[in-house]
Parts: C-alpha cells; structure tokens; sequence
C-alpha cells in the first residue's frame, strides 16, 4: 500500500495537471468564440457564390459554351490529390485521429487510382511522412495563428495550375467541419472538377461578358473560397475539440484526486489506530 508521503506527492500532482488543463480550456474557449465568427461570416459568402457560380455555368451550357471550362472537365480518377486537414498541435481527442481514419479509408475504397497527399496540419503530416512517400505538399504552420486568405490562396494555385496541367484528375478534402461547441461533423468532398447542379434558380442575371469568361473567372474564386472555408471550419473544430477534451480531463482529474484523498484518509485512519493499538498494548505490558 502506498505511503502518505507517496499518496499526498499524487494528488500534488494531479492538482498540478488539472491546473494545466483548465487553463487550456480556457484558452481554447477564448479562440473558439475568435474562429467561430470568422467561420459564421464565411459561410454566407461561400453560399452566395456556389450559387452564382451554378447559374452562370447553366446559362453557358445553354449556350454550348462550357465544353471547353478547363477546371469543369472530367476525366477518368486515374490520379487523385487528397487535402487532409489536421492540427498542428495534440490534446485534442480523436480531432486528428478521425481525419487520418477517414483519409486512410478513402485510399484503399480508391486503390487502383494513384493517390497525393496535400498535407495541411502538423498531426497530419508527422503521420503520413512516416508511412508514404505520395505526398504532394506539406502546410504546417497554418493554424499557428488566425488562418489567412493568403493561406487558401496558395494552396489553391497549386490544385488549379497541377489540374490544368493534367498532372491530377480529381482533387478531394477531408476534414472536420465545424457544428458546434460541443460536436464536429467529419467532411470528406470533391472541390475538383467543380460538380454543378441541374437545376437553374430563377434568378435572371444580365451578364455583360460572355458566360463562359465569366464562368473560367468564378471557377479560381470558387475553388479558393472552398480552401478557405474548410481551413476556418477545421480551425474553429479543433479549438471545440480542444476545448472538450480539456474540460474532460478536468473532470476525470477531479475524480482521481477525490480518489486519492479518500485512499490517503484511509491509510491516515488505519496509521492512527495502528498506533493507538500499540500505546494501548505497551500499556497494558507495563501493568
């Protein structure tokens, strides 16, 4: 049985941890709050332009003329770019772990296509760098601070020019999309070739270029606002994730110090009456 010395050192050091955790709680609340406006505000925009985008493709395709949209061809998934999204530091439950699951899926559901990975987040990159050599691309310092336009911008250069290029027939993205403060909905989709709907709204707009120049001008916005959509909703998912774990380890952490202390009041109890018994005995020899 652990000694008094032994057990008051444990609940020392629980006491210390929970300290540590309820602090990044805290912190993570603070830079939830932060990422969810930004994430809030982005989604109307991606909304309106995915809407605009389907419009303007319908009226060139009734015109016959997006035949020749570069980034709307589709071909043969022979070579597939895979964006995964993960965070660049831990401590936060399975966030990571259900991204790398469902990238690794994804691979094998595609076995017989060749497939990159463009490696956004540190967590993902330790992982895969130490099992593959497909990677295409490596973004590790992104969630570092306030994720940027500039960010998605770059990496979507890349996706563009390398599909035009014929380099890759498909580019998909797996992530955790943002919910809420207290769940996260695991996204994996296509942003390459840009999938239109059938269906036309009923908004009339007078267009006054060409649809299909203004079609091939959307596509590149497009595909950006996709990027950077998906980096602000991983951003938001991880600090929620983050900020669910720690609270759960505070909890668990009180457990095992209520533990602690009812082991170490019990050793107290037992070391006093040990010693009662033996002034008693002595006593009782002495008589």
């Amino acid at each position: 049985m652990p000694s008094l010395i032994d057990l008051r050192r444990r609940i020392r050091s629980v006491k210390n941890t929970q300290q540590i955790t309820k602090a990044m709680k805290v912190v993570s609340a603070a830079k939830l709050r932060r990422a969810q406006e930004r994430v809030l505000a982005a989604r109307p925009y991606a909304r309106i332009i995915t809407r605009m985008l389907a419009n303007v493709a319908l009226a060139a395709q009734e015109q016959g003329q997006a035949e020749g949209v570069e980034l709307l061809a589709v071909r043969p998934e022979k070579r597939i770019l895979l964006l995964v999204v993960t965070s660049d530091r831990g401590l936060a439950g399975a966030f990571n772990s259900n991204v790398i699951r469902t990238a690794q899926r994804f691979v094998a559901e595609h076995s017989a296509a060749e497939v990159q990975y463009e490696l956004i987040g540190r967590k993902g990159r330790d992982f895969f760098r130490r099992r593959t050599s497909a990677i295409s691309g490596e973004h590790t310092t992104l969630f570092q601070k306030a994720v940027q336009y500039q960010d998605a911008l770059g990496i979507a250069n890349k996706v563009i020019e390398r599909y035009k290029k014929g380099e890759i027939d498909a580019v998909y993205v797996v992530l955790n999309n943002f919910k809420s403060m207290m769940a996260s909905q695991m996204v994996l989709t296509r942003i390459l070739p840009v999938k239109l709907p059938q269906e036309k709204e009923t908004i009339d707009y007078i267009y006054e270029q060409p649809p299909h120049q203004l079609l091939e001008s959307l596509l590149p916005r497009y595909i950006e606002a996709q990027i950077f959509r998906a980096l602000l909703e991983s951003s938001a998912a991880e600090h929620a994730a983050r900020m669910t774990a720690m609270e759960s380890a505070s909890s668990n952490a009180a457990d095992v110090i209520d533990s602690l202390t009812l082991k170490m009041n019990r050793v107290r109890q037992a070391s006093i009456t040990r010693e009662i018994i033996e002034i008693v005995s002595g006593a009782a020899a002495l008589e």
